[in-house]
């Protein structure tokens, strides 16, 4: 078995009623839960960090609007023996896209954008897009076809834009974007989001937009699109907007000196099978880009933040888009 990196390793599960409004701690047991049974997470995850399988994880469980289950597993740093607490600080990655998805949804109730609407309506640089037809990876050139039809915002929050991802994608599509100097979106400190969205635009598309689903830099260009919509930076969107409405107070995409203490350390899995830090070198993401001062936003997986955070997040959603009187969206 690969063991895990310890990049997201937090866990998150809801059971009983969607309705429940906000997210408490219990007081005392809830007689409905059967906490013997409860324990056997323990059992699960202390196996897991037992076995080096992974370094440490946090779980959460929500039941009825109750928190029966919250508990940090193992080390958030082996080399300081530091261990992992609950309100420790995890790179979440791509759960970063279904924030940002939101927060483009927002706008869209606002009446300030429309789902079938041209990408290009807000974005010039994507008008008459050219779709890859063959490429020659000796000398990097390839021959493009003409798109048969528009990117929509629908399409870029589908995943079906035809787009492609850096580092992941396709090898073809790979080779390209690594040429043209388009990031994948984490580590990336210093480029204007707007810049490197319109640089993409300049390449081809992978394939037909709407053809067909393939994991994309489509929420990247979503998060363009709330900055242009809006007027604000993704990072004072989403803070204004999500986070502090719900009192999401511990997610961010720079990450406060005060509270760099609490974020995780990376690591990777090395040809013995051995957990050494990750550093810049591996893949050419610098591990520390949390508490790195940054002004690219990434919407696709910039942000960092914890297990309670997320859970509230969810449980907006769950709620049909309210938590604690707060509406952040309709349930429709």
């Amino acid at each position: 078995m690969r063991r895990l990196p310890l990049l997201l390793p937090l866990c998150l599960a809801f059971s009983g009623r969607a309705s429940a409004q906000t997210i408490s701690v219990s007081a005392g047991p809830d007689p409905s839960v059967d906490y013997s049974r409860l324990a056997r997470i323990d059992t699960f995850i202390d196996g897991y960090v037992r076995r080096g399988w992974i370094n440490g994880a946090v779980t959460l469980i929500v039941h009825n609007g109750r928190v029966v289950q919250c508990k940090g597993y193992g080390y958030s740093n082996t080399e300081t023996h530091r261990a992992m607490h609950r309100d420790d600080f995890f790179r979440i990655a791509s759960q970063t896209k279904a924030i940002v998805t939101v927060g483009l949804m927002q706008l869209f109730e606002e009446g300030k954008c429309y789902l079938d609407e041209p990408v290009a309506d807000f974005l010039p640089a994507y008008k008459d897009m050219r779709v890859l037809d063959k490429y020659n990876a000796a000398d990097t050139t390839y021959t493009t076809v003409p798109a048969r039809r528009a990117i929509t915002i629908r399409d870029i929050l589908t995943h079906t834009s035809g787009l492609d991802y850096p580092v992941i994608g396709s090898k073809d599509m790979t080779a390209i974007y690594a040429k043209a100097g388009i990031p994948s979106g984490l580590g990336v400190f210093d480029y204007s989001l707007r810049e490197r969205m319109e640089a993409l635009a300049k390449l081809p598309l992978a394939r037909q937009p709407g053809e067909k689903w393939a994991y994309s830099l489509g929420v990247d260009l979503a998060g363009c699109l709330i900055e242009i919509i809006s007027g604000k930076d993704l990072e004072d969107y989403l803070a204004e907007r999500i986070f502090r409405p719900l009192g999401m107070n511990d997610t961010y995409f720079n990450v406060p000196a005060s509270k760099a203490d609490r974020l995780v350390r990376v690591y990777r899995e090395d040809s013995l099978h051995r957990f050494v830090p990750y550093v810049y070198a591996d893949e050419k993401i610098d591990p520390d880009y949390p508490v790195r001062q940054k002004r690219y936003f990434s919407g696709g997986g910039g942000l960092t933040s914890t297990a309670w955070d997320y859970a509230v997040f969810l449980q907006m959603m769950l709620n049909g888009g309210t938590y604690n009187g707060v509406h952040i969206l309709a349930p429709r």
